[in-house]
């Protein structure tokens, strides 16, 4: 059989072929796209989530005592310019080769969006609002929930849609620790120069940051109606 018969006989992300585009492979390996792209989800959900439980207590207490202010943010900004190559590692002692290493990682990066988005959102709030809800006797909890916060929601929102979509391309990091989601289909391919699967790793990862950054867009409108009108 002639090179050009064999070639024409592969498949289309067989080593003779080689192709970027390659529906063969997305059906033969269905299951391990779905696999890696679930991982990929549960990691940055997980990472989003608590990087929002601990940026809303620290911007709050970043406003309550303005001289936190720039220490907060500060540390919060140097946070992420350690590098993720670095920082995971620095993690492994403390939480082994686990997810929770590239969560909590994850996490700490997206700090330096969420807590700047949360002040910068409850400082938008008019202080003839803030004033009105205290001539009519709210405390500063109930002020804060039901004034503030819903105001301030925006502003949030657009912070938390930045964070999710810069969180979904640093989980690809997590292949440091073998925890990276579609970022191991990412690695594999180059590797072995396999571009279906390169290819396959990197389209998945964009649609995951598009959907959710979608989704976060449906959620703001759902919740702010009044910006519709």
């Amino acid at each position: 059989m002639t090179l050009l018969a064999t070639s024409a006989a592969a498949s289309c992300y067989s080593s003779i072929v080689n192709h970027w585009v390659c529906a063969s492979y997305w059906r033969d390996y269905g299951s391990d796209l779905r696999s890696a792209t679930v991982q990929h989800l549960e990691i940055t959900a997980l990472a989003v989530v608590l990087g929002v439980v601990v940026a809303v207590p620290l911007a709050l207490v970043a406003r309550r005592f303005g001289w936190l202010r720039t220490p907060v943010l500060g540390v919060s900004t140097a946070l992420y310019t350690i590098p993720s190559l670095a920082l995971f590692p620095l993690l492994v002692p403390f939480t082994g080769l686990s997810r929770a290493t590239v969560v909590i990682g994850l996490a700490a990066y997206a700090l330096t969006i969420l807590v700047r988005a949360i002040l910068e959102g409850l400082d938008s709030v008019p202080t003839e609002v803030r004033d009105a809800a205290h001539g009519l006797g709210y405390g500063a909890a109930r002020r804060l929930v039901r004034v503030d916060l819903p105001l301030a929601l925006p502003v949030i929102l657009a912070g938390l849609r930045v964070a999710t979509v810069s969180t979904v391309a640093l989980t690809t990091v997590g292949t440091v620790v073998s925890y990276g989601g579609l970022g191991q289909t990412i690695y594999d391919g180059w590797q072995t120069n396999f571009r279906a699967e390169l290819f396959a790793g990197a389209v998945l990862c964009v649609l995951l940051a598009l959907v959710l950054d979608a989704l976060l867009v449906l959620v703001g409108r759902l919740l702010t109606p009044w910006r519709r009108v």
